[in-house]
Parts: C-alpha cells; structure tokens; sequence
C-alpha cells in the first residue's frame, strides 16, 4: 500500500528553533525527523511513498531523492501555495495508484500497528480508518469517541475535555471516496472540513496506547531532541 506523507507546512511553531529550515528536515538523533517516518514505514513493508511538500520543498527533495538509499521509492507531491491537509492529499491523489492509501501527518510520529489498521479497515470496508493515540490528558488535542465497534461518533473540540482519552494520532487509510467532497485547488482541512462529514458513515477508528509525539509543539521537540528512545525502539 502506497503512503503519503503530509510535510508541507510552514512550521511557524519551531522557527525560533530551525530558523528557515523545513519543519520535516527538523534534526532528531542525528537525522531529519521526515527520514525517522521513512525508515519507520520502511520497516512496516511500506515501499511507495508521496511526499506531499510546500515549504522548503527543494531542500527535502534533495535530501530523499528518489528514495533508494531507504530502499523505496519516493514520488512528490509538491502545492504552489497553502493547501491543508485534505487540499494537499486531493492534490497528491492523481499521483496514487490503488483506491485506498495510507497517509500521515509529518510532523508527529505514532508507532501504531499499521498491519492492524489496514485489517480493520478492509474487514469493515471503511471509507476511512482513524489510528488513535490514547494519551493521559487529551485537552490541547480534542477527543476523539467512538462507538463500542469502532465506529467514530464526534470529534470534541481542544480544551473541552480533561483527562485521558483517545485522539486523532495522524495516521490514516483512507480511500479515494473520502477525499470525493475536497475541492481541487482549495484549502481544506482533514479534520474540520472533511472527517466530520464522514461521520454516519463507514469511518471507524483503532486506538492504541503506542509511542505518540507531535514535534510541531517546540516543548515536545525540545523534549524528543534531549532523549530520543522512544522513537528510536519504536516497532
């Protein structure tokens, strides 16, 4: 199954950290952030990658290349302007063979059971199948809940929950159908505008208590940078 890797954002966030250099080029243990997501899905027999790029687009793709150096091949995606999450896949769609797709956030890293994902959604038929990180206090990210099968109810906003909960963990399989309502060539989000139209539908979610951590928050890049173990032994 092909991959997209959703790394074109402006990463405003760790400029005082990176000064001008790409969020996913960001230096953790000794490689670019990206290249961690890249072995990581590598190792889980991932091997047709889109990168999907904006910001500092050159510098990455000088970085990977075509991709045989991890021993896959990489494509790229790459918006002339801000597109978001789901302008960025529907631009990136053409360039996906299958009709269904992994695609993950770039700046977060969540060592899910990607083999389990994929079941889960091809067993139910999903239109789209959320992996949920399940963290001990859910109030900067928003809940995410979800009925005994699986199945997703609502999104909660951040800061309207306290305590532990699952939340969206930024890796997704999803099929062409659920990027059927996103505009070419418009900025949209995954999470405001497309996944809460999905709701009612085959849209499920599969939590997991696995190693999660968005490096777009500089604390937890900070935090990430200073003892990187748990990225380095994920599974």
């Amino acid at each position: 199954m092909e991959a997209l890797l959703l790394a074109g954002g402006l990463g405003t966030r760790l400029r005082p950290l990176l000064g001008e250099q790409p969020k996913p080029l960001a230096p953790l243990a000794g490689r670019p952030f990206l290249e961690h997501l890249v072995v990581w899905l590598r190792r889980a027999g991932v091997r047709e990658l889109v990168l999907c790029l904006g910001y500092g687009a050159d510098a990455v793709r000088r970085h990977f290349g075509d991709g045989s150096a991890w021993d896959t091949r990489i494509r790229y995606s790459v918006e002339q302007g801000p597109l978001g999450t789901a302008g960025a896949l529907k631009l990136a769609e053409q360039q996906v063979r299958g009709e269904t797709f992994l695609a993950l956030n770039g700046d977060s890293f969540f060592a899910t059971d990607l083999a389990r994902l994929v079941d889960v959604h091809t067993r139910r038929r999903a239109v789209a199948t959320l992996a949920l990180a399940q963290v001990p206090d859910a109030t900067r990210y928003g809940l995410v809940e979800t009925a005994e099968d699986g199945r997703i109810l609502s999104f909660r906003e951040k800061g309207s929950a306290r305590g532990p909960g699952c939340i969206n963990g930024g890796v997704y399989v999803l099929t062409r159908v659920a990027l059927d309502s996103v505009p070419a060539g418009v900025s949209c989000s995954l999470e405001r505008d497309v996944f809460p139209g999905l709701l009612g539908s085959r849209f499920y979610g599969v939590p997991s208590a696995a190693f999660f951590v968005d490096i777009g928050v500089p604390a937890d890049y900070l935090r990430l940078q200073a003892d990187p173990a748990a990225l380095l032994t994920a599974p």
